[in-house]
């Protein structure tokens, strides 16, 4: 069983439009590459130079931020749903 990525709006762009792409990865870091070598340029908007994610993109597994996971080595397990939520700034 595959691993679930939830793609937003401002990305689907890059999906041909998909919303929910399946990934095999065991790390969020292998699930940007695979995202990448599917849909090239959606690396870059989502991780810095150092393969970092990038500050104003969340990335939760299963409604839980990576952030205060493994960031980036988080591991994943057959059935997890990996949401990418871009930062909205405005006031």
């Amino acid at each position: 069983m595959s691993k679930k990525v939830r793609i937003p709006t401002p990305l689907r762009k890059l999906t041909n439009n998909e919303e929910l792409v399946e990934v095999n990865a065991a790390t969020i870091g292998e699930a940007i590459t695979e995202l990448q070598s599917r849909y090239p340029g959606i690396a870059e908007r989502l991780v810095d130079e150092k393969g970092e994610v990038r500050r104003f993109v969340n990335v939760y597994v299963n409604e839980e931020d990576i952030r205060f996971l493994q960031g980036s080595q988080t591991s994943l397990k057959d059935g997890d749903e990996i949401s990418i939520i871009p930062a909205i700034a405005g006031g």
